[in-house]
């Protein structure tokens, strides 16, 4: 058997406890980087090594094999383990032999029904889930699932402890999302892109990207699969090597880009979700926001994809669509609960527990403190709200909208489509004037 971390074994301890205490359903709560795959899989080894059956759920097909060979390599006795897509064990489960236990891997989906069928078709299993973010998008906790949380060491406890990286938040432009509508409870994808055309928020990626960045991989998150195939194509007009990958890439070209990434001659990676709850990628140094959300857990993976801990190692994250302003810092101590949303109950609103400042100068944005600890900008003495500092982004965003009054002043791929488009040119228009100034 590998070595555990003292508060992986904590954790693990945790569930051993709480079904002694009669609970059927715990939920180990620990943060994105924490380990929480060796932990499952030891878990799972403890349970497989007695000849009891394991079921383990996930929820999307390629983390099918990835798990797999953490299992293996852990000494997992795969003889008992099934690992399988939830959609495929519900359809399935009449087939299934019956386990002792199962194991929910991105335990914050278990309220979905194709879950709740499998938990119910086998009633005597004990049951334990692992997640960094034990909520619903609607505030509520997970109670009608699990009855017990084992919440581990905090985000800031692994910073500190050099088990991921500090990180340095930046957030050059705010996205105005007033008058977005809302869909199945995220922004709606269609009207978020037209907003980052109208605001012109492209051209300002790969500014600030050089500006914060320059020469370190990146990891993209946009809003649609038209979005990250056209930052990659401006990135790459930019001179800056970069892909697009999405869930409809074919397995192998996915593989080949993802192997371009790890060698580094891909510098920076575009996605939508993809790259996001357990899925596999080589360590970055920068997560570039474009995807504005309502989820908590799509924030905090999303973000801190690039805080994998190396000696040296300083994470960025460039925030351009104003998560921060929902949700506060990654690092940000939270306070879990299982109690569900009742009928009635106000959604809670993560803006009254967020207490970050944004440099006015910088665009650094941090816990509240007297002066940036980037530039050392002295911020008024009356503090500020978050509603307050969202106007004063909003103003400088229109500084940084590209309202250019002849082509001769467009500087970039970015710049040309955007002048194209104002002025309803073609965008081959944009590509041979790019073409002909030897930006591409």
């Amino acid at each position: 058997m590998k070595n555990l971390r003292p508060y992986q074994i904590e954790l693990i301890d945790g569930v051993k406890q709480a079904y002694k205490e009669g609970f059927r359903s715990p939920c180990i709560v620990l943060g994105c980087g924490g380990g929480k795959s060796v932990i499952v899989a030891e878990i799972a080894r403890r349970t497989t090594v007695k000849g009891n059956r394991v079921l383990f759920l996930v929820h999307r097909q390629e983390l099918c094999d990835q798990i797999k060979e953490t299992f293996q390599w852990w000494g997992v006795d795969m003889r008992y383990c099934r690992i399988m897509m939830v959609q495929t064990a519900a359809r399935r489960i009449k087939k299934l032999k019956t386990p002792q236990l199962i194991i929910t891997d991105e335990n914050h989906h278990c309220l979905a029904a194709s879950y709740r069928k499998i938990y119910e078709a086998f009633p005597e299993a004990k049951c334990v889930g692992v997640t960094a973010t034990p909520i619903r998008l609607n505030g509520g906790g997970l109670g009608d699932v699990n009855d017990k949380l084992i919440t581990g060491v905090s985000t800031k406890w692994l910073i500190e402890n050099r088990f991921l990286a500090p990180f340095d938040y930046y957030a050059p432009s705010l996205m105005d999302l007033d008058g977005v509508h809302t869909k199945r409870g995220e922004y709606d994808t269609t009207e978020v892109v037209e907003k980052l055309n109208r605001d012109a928020i492209y051209g300002d990626v790969i500014s600030y990207y050089r500006k914060l960045s320059a020469g370190k991989q990146a990891i993209c998150y946009c809003t649609s699969i038209t979005h990250s195939e056209a930052m990659a194509v401006q990135f790459n007009a930019a001179g800056i090597r970069a892909a697009h990958i999405d869930g409809t890439t074919d397995k192998l070209e996915r593989k080949r880009i993802v192997e371009g990434f790890k060698r580094g001659s891909i510098m920076v990676l575009c996605n939508v979700d993809l790259i996001s709850e357990g899925f596999n990628v080589p360590d970055c140094n920068t997560a570039i926001l474009l995807r504005p959300t309502k989820s908590l857990t799509l924030f905090i993976q999303q973000s801190m994809r690039c805080m994998r801990y190396q000696p040296g190692k300083r994470a960025v994250i460039i925030d351009h669509v104003g998560n921060y302003t929902r949700f506060g810092l990654p690092d940000q101590d939270r306070v879990w609960k299982l109690d569900p949303k009742k009928k009635g109950d106000k959604i809670a609103k993560e803006e009254e527990s967020v207490k970050v400042r944004q440099c006015p100068e910088c665009f650094y944005t941090h816990e509240p403190e007297p002066a940036c600890p980037r530039c050392g900008f002295v911020y008024p003495v009356r503090e500020r709200t978050i509603e307050e500092i969202k106007e004063a982004k909003l103003e400088i965003i229109k500084g940084f909208v590209l309202d250019y009054q002849s082509p001769d002043e467009c500087q970039t791929m970015g710049e040309l489509l955007e002048y194209a488009r104002k002025n309803n040119y073609k965008r081959g228009w944009a590509f041979f004037q790019a073409k002909k100034r030897g930006i591409i």
